[in-house]
């Protein structure tokens, strides 16, 4: 069952004293291996894989695994242990052109008596029977029962993790405080199975995994983001963003391109440009999503085409937000050169962190 977020955030007593949070410093960017673990000093956190899979046959398919971390400001010297200090939310897609649209699930719970977790020092997340865990060889094995279909894959590493933005410490707006800890892990080896209608298939792909944590992350006239993680074929990956204000004007954004070699170019806010190709409206909420765009980064284009168009995640039952996670094949110049996920938030409703 999943339980609307409201149920979950009681409301803390008058007298209660919300905790200060964390702040990213300038200068002190994340170390890891410590660091793939959770920080609950930190507001938001989270841990996102995104891939694309393969069957025997060859049929592609997109998939989506995140876990989220969030403190709720609830007194943090209250020792009972059902207070909602921290909360663990999850979220599960699978996009398939056959079955027409995004097929998906989520939950929600309270930190606490070994349900649900998000452990410091390495990445080892849970919510119920969905987890996700960094093994000893560096490999995340990721395991979801979601209500339609369910994942069991193993994310190796291919190459070193990639800090985003200084070293780690990626700017979401010119104030110092805009900013989160940001790494990804590009090139994930994905192998393992999806069962769906209590049929096993094997799989394999490549996958991209992000993992950031922030305190203070978008600009109050914020309205939401456009993002695309993307594993080149040249053994390249590819990290883009932009934030957009209400009225559809750009706050901030960014880009960095590492090369196989692992030289990264970093692309400042005036050399990173999204320009919409083409547009999709959501039958389920009437929203208009640019599913097909190119982003510019310096003198550098890619265009990007949805897996499908329908990969609208609705997750009003758990972070309250609905937006367009989808699986998109990269090329330039009409030549396929890679593929990746594009995230589009904020366009049934500003987001909120």
């Amino acid at each position: 069952m999943v339980i609307p977020l409201a149920a979950l955030l009681p409301a803390p007593p008058a007298s209660a004293a919300a905790p200060a949070a964390a702040e990213v410093v300038p200068g002190q960017p994340p170390s890891l291996p410590q660091d793939f673990g959770a920080h609950p000093a930190f507001r938001t956190e989270w841990w996102y894989a995104t891939g694309w899979l393969s069957t025997s046959d060859g049929k592609p398919l997109g998939f989506q695994i995140t876990f989220f971390r969030s403190a709720t400001g609830h007194d943090a010297a209250n020792p009972s242990r059902f207070a909602p200090k921290q909360l663990i939310i999850a979220h599960a897609a699978l996009s398939d052109p056959a079955a027409g649209k995004l097929q998906h699930d989520q939950k929600a719970a309270r930190e606490g008596f070994g349900i649900a977790y998000a452990k410091v020092g390495n990445t080892d997340v849970r919510l119920d029977n969905w987890t996700f865990q960094r093994q000893a060889d560096g490999s995340y094995k990721a395991g979801v029962a979601a209500r339609d279909f369910a994942l069991d894959l193993r994310l190796a590493p291919t190459q070193a993790p990639m800090l985003q933005g200084d070293h780690g410490i990626s700017k979401k707006g010119p104030k110092p405080i805009q900013a989160s800890y940001y790494y990804s892990e590009p090139h994930l080896a994905v192998s393992g199975s999806i069962t769906r209608g209590g049929k096993a298939a094997t799989v394999t792909g490549s996958a991209w995994l992000d993992h950031e944590w922030s305190s203070s992350y978008l600009d109050p006239d914020a309205a939401g983001w456009d993002w695309l993680g993307a594993n080149l074929d040249d053994g390249g990956a590819l990290m883009a963003f932009r934030i957009r204000d209400d009225k559809g004007g750009v706050l901030w954004s960014h880009a960095a391109l590492r090369d196989a070699s692992g030289r990264i170019t970093q692309f400042t806010p005036e050399q990173v440009r999204f320009s919409t190709l083409r547009s999709w409206r959501s039958p389920h909420t009437d929203a208009v999503y640019p599913v097909a765009t190119q982003i510019q980064a310096g003198q550098l284009t890619w265009q990007l085409t949805p897996l499908q168009d329908d990969q609208e995640l609705d997750s009003r039952q758990s972070t309250g937000a609905v937006y367009w996670e989808g699986a998109v094949r990269i090329t330039r110049d009409g030549r396929p050169v890679g593929r990746g996920y594009l995230e589009l938030t904020g366009y049934v409703k500003p987001l909120k962190l």
